[in-house]
């Protein structure tokens, strides 16, 4: 069992999406969670316990993928009594006018390279979208107003999110270049594991992969 003075945060991308299923641009839509995906977040809050970690706080966005993972895992924890608290500046990247279209389409359509770039790279935004740099400006505050003070007080805290809103915060934390970024691929429902300093310094980093 973890001490009540560690200081740790826990990251989980939710769990396979509708969309994530049928491979389309999801972004800010509000599309639920596959079967798998529920068994995935399911899972994920199993290994959490089998690690001996417990959480004092929990935070989610208002997008249902998130939300519900956020709340499978609270109750694979024994938590059912914790409510999380909500946070859009955590939401997804707007993917803008590709949001909703098949990746496969959009590759006929604009050219493999094109998509990639909009996928992957730091500061190229897709169509009315937003970039990863757009993800990052917004992540970062409310990670250090609202979720890093609380952890450095000792309050073990969970965040369920996605895909590139958790890449943006990782890029910050695991100190990654705009070149590095692009290779960071965030599974759905493996819970990555910070332990930090007194002094804000990351002492371990470790993913409870299956």
């Amino acid at each position: 069992m973890t001490g009540p003075r560690e200081r740790i945060l826990v990251l989980v991308r939710h769990g396979q999406s509708e969309w994530n299923l049928t491979n389309r641009f999801t972004g800010r839509s509000d599309v639920d969670l596959t079967p798998l995906g529920r068994e995935e977040a399911a899972r994920a809050g199993h290994r959490l316990a089998a690690a001996g970690l417990t959480f004092d706080r929990a935070v989610t966005t208002p997008l249902r993928r998130a939300s519900r993972t956020c709340r499978i895992l609270l109750d694979a924890l024994g938590r059912p009594d914790l409510v999380p608290s909500e946070e859009e500046d955590l939401d997804e990247r707007d993917y803008g006018d590709i949001t909703g279209m098949d990746k496969d389409e959009a590759r006929r359509r604009f050219g493999e390279d094109q998509v990639e770039t909009w996928r992957r790279s730091y500061d190229v935004r897709p169509p009315g979208g937003e970039s990863l740099q757009d993800t990052v400006a917004r992540v970062l505050p409310c990670f250090m107003q609202r979720i890093l003070p609380p952890v450095m007080r000792g309050e073990r805290t969970l965040v369920a999110a996605h895909g590139n809103s958790l890449r943006a915060l990782m890029m910050v934390l695991d100190r990654m270049t705009r070149e590095s970024i692009v290779d960071l691929e965030l599974p759905t429902g493996e819970p990555v594991v910070y332990r930090f300093g007194p002094d804000t310094c990351i002492l371990a980093r470790e993913m409870l992969a299956p």
